[in-house]
């Protein structure tokens, strides 16, 4: 295939409920849509996970922009790719980005298995028809408003629950949610919030059962991370700290975890994360699919590599309902009442775009010839 043009939209979408974390509150996602289109008029749709600021990652909106605008789209237009997993290597010349680089990679895998005929999780090898699904609870003004969530998000039918934590809202917080939800699925998320000078407070955490502790110390740690899970029983999962399948491999071997978070755009795409999930899966390392308040086309490239085999958790791929009064994709994501989501059998991606929508919300729009 040849790609034709590379069109950027960012668009503004504005949250039902703000989400905050340890490094800020959210109340709209400023994000930008990638659209290819090959010399035949056919498309594949792409989402960057790059947030609002430089807080989660140093990629953010304002510098995806100009890396895809600049760099990424000309290293593609024009150019005759033999396979979607070959874009890795056309845009390798720029260094990092990898948000930036899975946002084009992804919308030219979506072309990809629309051309082949092909829902986008056939062709990227997944194995499961459905796919388990969690979800991530901010902090919360109050206890109490943490507990009605919860009990909301369980009644919904969801797996496994995640709270975000941070100094001063951790150990007692847990302990009022687990004494209330004796025997849910449970993890708690720190987003980096703390140091190993904090090990007495995770061997506390110890005795409430969670599942996993998400990315504890440091954002681009792994030694202190296998030094803190040397000490606790609790199963450390690395999410920050793994932008390759290198990066995972080299926390495996340390010790660093037992588990391991996969982002689509924090390790670079479709062919990054598969790579990933070999290297977890290989050595009995669980992975699962993290979110970061994708739109319903970030969510829907979410559905689809979450249905490897290595994914074997409940991940953060959850209804677009939740997030979005309406979504840019028809028909929104669903989540059935077992907690599960259903792989759409639609071609790539498998939703539709709805084009009013996205036109409704868009910002800015740029096309690269």
């Amino acid at each position: 295939m040849i790609i034709a043009s590379v069109e950027l939209r960012q668009i503004t979408l504005p949250l039902i409920f703000p989400f905050e974390t340890s490094f800020g509150r959210t109340t709209e996602r400023q994000i930008i849509l990638v659209r290819v289109t090959d010399r035949d008029g056919r498309v594949g749709w792409g989402e960057c996970t790059a947030g609002e600021g430089p807080f989660y990652s140093y990629e953010w909106v304002e510098s995806a922009w100009p890396t895809l605008k600049t760099y990424l789209a000309p290293a593609v237009v024009g150019k005759e790719i033999d396979s979607a997993g070959d874009v890795w290597g056309l845009v390798r010349f720029v260094r990092g980005h990898r948000m930036a680089k899975a946002a084009i990679e992804s919308a030219v895998w979506d072309l990809e298995a629309r051309t082949l005929e092909l829902p986008l999780w056939k062709h990227l090898g997944g194995v499961r028809e459905e796919i388990s699904c969690g979800v991530s609870i901010g902090i919360q003004a109050s206890p109490e408003a943490l507990i009605e969530k919860i009990e909301t998000e369980l009644a919904a039918g969801y797996q496994r629950i995640k709270i975000k934590i941070k100094p001063g809202w951790d150990s007692k917080i847990v302990e009022i949610v687990r004494k209330r939800f004796p025997d849910i699925l449970l993890m708690g998320d720190a987003n980096s919030a703390y140091t190993l000078a904090d090990v007495p407070l995770f061997k506390e955490l110890d005795q409430f059962g969670l599942m996993m502790l998400e990315q504890p110390l440091a954002h681009d740690d792994i030694f202190d991370h296998a030094e803190l899970q040397k000490q606790i029983k609790t199963p450390v999962c690395l999410d920050e700290s793994i932008r390759s399948s290198a990066d995972a491999k080299h926390a495996i071997e340390l010790g660093s975890c037992r588990i391991i978070n996969s982002k689509l755009g924090r390790v670079g795409g479709h062919s990054q994360s598969i790579k990933l999930e070999q290297v977890c899966r290989e050595r009995g390392i669980p992975v699962w699919c993290g979110g970061m308040l994708e739109s319903g086309i970030g969510r829907a490239h979410n559905i689809a590599i979450a249905t490897l085999a290595g994914f074997t958790l409940p991940g953060d791929v959850s209804a677009s309902s939740r997030y979005w009064a309406e979504d840019i994709i028809d028909p929104p994501v669903t989540v059935k009442p077992d907690g599960t989501i259903t792989a759409p059998t639609g071609l790539g991606i498998g939703f539709e775009i709805d084009l009013s929508r996205v036109d409704k919300w868009t910002v800015r729009k740029e096309t690269i010839l």
